[in-house]
C-alpha cells in the first residue's frame, strides 16, 4: 500500500523546478502524478505547489463582512513538448471527481468543496490565460484510465 502523504525523492532531480528536498505529496494520486512527471521523457520540467494565486473565497468573510482574499496553491506545474515539438506549460490540479461536479449523491461536504474549488479554478484559469498557460483539473478518472 502507498502512503497517503510524504516526501518524494525524484529519479531525475534536474527536471524539478523547485527544491528537490521538499517535494511533498498529499495523496496517492499526487504521488502517482509525481512519478509520471519524473519518469516521462516528454516532460521537460515539473513542480509541485510552487506558486500561489489569489482568489476571493466564496464563503469566508473578513471581520468587516467584505469577501476574504485567500491564496490558492495549485498542485502541479509541468512543461512538456507536444507531438509537434511545441513547448506547453500546464497548471494541474488533482481532485476527486465528486468535488468537480454536483451529482445526485454528492455529499454536502463535496458541494461546499465544489463551490470553493470553482472560485480557485476561476482565478487559476484567469492567471493561466494571462500567462499563456493551460489549466486542467484531473480526477481519478483521468489518472486511472
Amino acid at each position: 500500500m502507498i502512503m497517503a502523504k510524504g516526501l518524494y525523492k525524484p529519479l531525475y532531480p534536474q527536471k524539478y523546478l523547485g527544491d528537490v528536498t521538499k517535494i511533498r505529496y498529499l495523496s496517492s494520486w499526487e504521488l502517482k502524478f509525481l512519478m509520471f512527471c519524473d519518469k516521462n521523457p516528454n516532460i521537460i520540467a515539473y513542480g509541485s505547489e510552487e506558486f500561489k494565486i489569489p482568489y476571493v473565497h466564496p464563503i469566508k468573510k473578513n471581520a468587516d463582512g467584505t469577501p476574504k482574499v485567500c491564496k490558492y496553491i495549485p498542485d502541479f506545474i509541468i512543461k512538456y513538448q507536444d507531438k509537434d515539438g511545441k513547448l506547453i506549460t500546464e497548471v494541474i490540479e488533482i481532485k476527486p471527481h465528486s468535488q468537480t461536479f454536483i451529482g445526485k449523491k454528492v455529499s454536502t461536504y463535496d458541494k461546499v468543496q465544489l463551490v470553493i474549488n470553482n472560485a480557485k479554478w476561476t482565478a487559476a484559469k484567469s492567471f493561466c490565460d494571462s500567462h499563456g498557460i493551460t489549466f486542467k483539473v484531473l480526477t481519478e478518472k483521468d489518472l486511472f484510465r
